[in-house]
């Protein structure tokens, strides 16, 4: 059923005073508005704000101000008008700073009025510089956007005429209000018009609006006596019942007092508070009536909402990563080795039995882990994944299994589920079982035998359906006998093992998976002039005979570092590919006999005409995204020919950067 609008006699006139930038940001949100005000968009500042306010409460236009920063402060302090604040909250703030991070690791922060030293928290939270500066006049702000640039600082935060002053100096100016902010300005604006239009029961009209607020609030009269306060802060001072209004503040606590705010007339904001054994960030505002004090409000915000955003940025992007994206068919390769690996693990995607993933870093181990779960009957269940050698033990431990509230120091309230219970009717990866501490070996062990897990701090068991899949680059056989880990664990992970054999054992992957990656990572600089297969012609040789250590993780690395390299050519013409074994000096490591090779190729030979079988091979392979039965089925041949294209080359530079087959010695084979 759509809002009734009011009717034009009762309807509440509101001003909002603004500058450019938040004008042009609330346009929208006035756009929202306009069925149940009648709103006026002034744009003015400082004085000249102050001057246009005067004027229109002369000529009875407005109920209500809406403003924010500077303007607000002044509005406040020289009219008798209610002025509605447009908040900037902790949060707004750290948006702010997180598109700020975006840009530049070091942040200006200019306010009106004072800093927020609370921000200093968030530093390393969020491993940012952070340069915060205060501003009274417009005069101060400019000085403290030309210190700001002095300083080489490229970005800043703040109001409107702090963005504005930012831009002309030829820095990034972010604006830290949200939509949000201005919403509820709005929304508050329109209760302050309802209370001055109703002068009759106007406290009772206060405390409703209170209710539906989630700070804290709390207001008094000039004998500070309560005239509101808001379930919040009932809570938060311990009061089982709402006190009486006209109750003495005193009489309800000591801990609070608005008399200096009630003596003085000005606002007080950000001031830190501890109530209660916590922290707290209090504004103090004074309340005024025909241009003189009457009251004052105290709002509480929770000093811990900074982190408690930055929670729920990570539990948010923890529920995206609740779902495996490879399958199989992603999965590139021809080798006998790694065609063997992709059988077994089809094979063991159809049972729940445990699994052990085993290789050396880099080949893959989670790629197959989702593979495996997407081909399962789980495969719309969550997987969810958790490296064991990434947390200390205790976190590790509440990570797994979660806590009930109060379970340690710092524990979350209503408490937490553990990875355990988010995977349950899924699958469970373990990465790095080997670094799992003993002890915790042995609480995993038992929910692996009765498939039950019990929260720290609880007693209560709670069922489980998981499928666990662990994986390993250390020799657990090895861990057992030496007692670093448990032999019945070994045992119930051990039930199916996967075994995945390193890169330089897979002979004719390396270009294979070096077209898909080179491909995608010349794509991501914006490289056109220069093709995968182009790179691999003058280099493929030196890349097969490279022992690869890393693993596919590691050519993929040098994948993206030749793109990188290659983004100053503008076309193949262009390119030294000599050059190149200084970016990738590695490839050389291993087989020193190609540096003269690689000089030859500083003056290369006019290519032919008509590009060789390997080419071929290499440029149909990219075209079609490393699917080698499309590549084959293009160029005429059978899937065995195609790989003897890939494999034989036959052009000269590249023959002379792919040694023979039959001068490795035994050792490199085995390396």
């Amino acid at each position: 059923m759509p809002t009734p609008v009011t009717p034009l006699a009762s309807r509440p006139r509101l001003c909002f005073m603004s500058y450019r930038q938040i004008r042009l940001m609330a346009m929208p949100i006035v756009a929202e508005y306009r069925d149940r005000a009648d709103i006026e968009v002034i744009d003015g500042s400082f004085e000249v704000a102050l001057d246009l306010a005067r004027k229109r409460l002369v000529s009875g236009l407005v109920d209500v101000f809406v403003s924010a920063g500077s303007n607000a402060s002044l509005l406040r302090s020289g009219i008798s008008a209610p002025v509605a604040t447009i908040q900037l909250s902790g949060f707004d703030i750290l948006q702010a700073l997180i598109k700020a991070r975006a840009t530049a690791d070091r942040v200006g922060i200019v306010m009106y009025g004072h800093t927020l030293p609370e921000l200093e928290s968030v530093k390393g939270l969020l491993n940012i510089d952070i340069h915060q500066y205060a501003y009274q006049t417009p005069d101060s702000a400019r000085a403290c956007i030309r210190q700001l640039h002095s300083d080489g600082i490229r970005v800043v935060v703040g109001s409107s005429l702090v963005v504005e002053l930012a831009e002309n100096a030829g820095l990034v100016g972010l604006l830290a209000y949200s939509h949000a902010s201005i919403r509820q300005g709005f929304e508050d604006a329109l209760e302050l018009a309802r209370v001055a239009q109703l002068e009759a029961g106007r406290y009772e009209q206060l405390n409703t609006v209170l209710h539906t607020l989630q700070e804290a609030v709390l207001a008094v009269n000039q004998s500070e006596q309560i005239i509101a306060i808001n379930p919040a802060m009932q809570r938060i001072l311990g009061l089982v019942r709402a006190p009486r209004l006209g109750e003495p503040l005193a009489s309800v606590t000591t801990d609070l007092s608005l008399r200096e705010t009630l003596e003085g007339g000005q606002p007080e904001h950000g001031a830190v508070l501890r109530l209660q054994g916590r922290d707290w960030i209090a504004n103090r505002t004074p309340i005024y009536e025909g241009g003189h004090t009457t009251g004052a409000a105290l709002t509480l915000y929770d000093a811990r909402t900074i982190h408690e955003a930055d929670n729920s940025l990570r539990i948010q992007h923890r529920r995206s990563d609740h779902a495996a994206r490879h399958r199989f068919e992603s999965l590139a390769g021809q080798a006998p080795a790694f065609l063997q690996a992709i059988a077994r693990a089809r094979l063991y995607a159809a049972t729940d039995f445990s699994l052990l993933i085993t290789g050396e870093s880099g080949t893959g181990k989670e790629l197959f882990a989702q593979a495996m779960h997407n081909a399962s009957q789980r495969a719309r269940r969550p997987f969810v994944a958790i490296n064991c050698a990434a947390f200390p033990e205790t976190l590790l431990e509440s990570e797994l299994f979660g806590h009930e509230e109060g379970a340690f120091t710092g524990a979350r309230r209503g408490g937490k589920r553990g990875l355990f219970e988010a995977a349950h009717t899924g699958t469970l990866f373990l990465d790095e079982i080997g670094d799992m501490p003993l002890t915790l070996q042995t609480r995993l062990l038992r929910v692996l035998q009765e498939r039950r897990i019990t929260r720290l701090g609880s007693v209560t068991s709670i069922p489980v359906d998981v499928r666990v899949i662990a994986a390993t680059h250390q020799p657990l056989l090895q861990m057992v006998n030496a007692r670093q880990f448990r032999q019945d664990l070994y045992y119930r992970l051990n039930t199916l093992t996967l075994a995945l054999p390193p890169l330089r054992d897979r002979k004719g992957d390396v270009q294979v998976l070096a077209v898909r990656l080179l491909a995608h990572s010349l794509s991501r600089v914006g490289v056109s002039g220069v093709t995968a297969a182009e790179v691999l012609a003058q280099w493929g040789g030196a890349m097969e005979q490279h022992p690869w250590p890393g693993n596919v993780r590691e050519l993929e690395n040098m994948c993206d570092r030749i793109a990188v390299w290659l983004s100053q050519y503008r076309h193949i013409d262009k390119v030294e590919w000599s050059e190149l074994r200084h970016e990738c000096p590695e490839l050389l490591a291993a087989r020193p006999d190609i540096e003269q090779a690689l000089a030859a190729l500083a003056t290369p030979e006019q290519p032919p005409e008509q590009p060789d079988r390997h080419t071929k091979a290499l440029a149909a392979l990219e075209r079609h995204g490393g699917r080698t039965g499309a590549a084959a089925a293009e160029l005429g041949i059978s899937r065995s020919t195609f790989w003897r294209w890939c494999r034989k080359p036959t052009h000269k530079p590249s023959e002379l950067a792919r040694a023979p087959a039959q001068e490795r010695s035994s050792d490199e084979d085995g390396a």
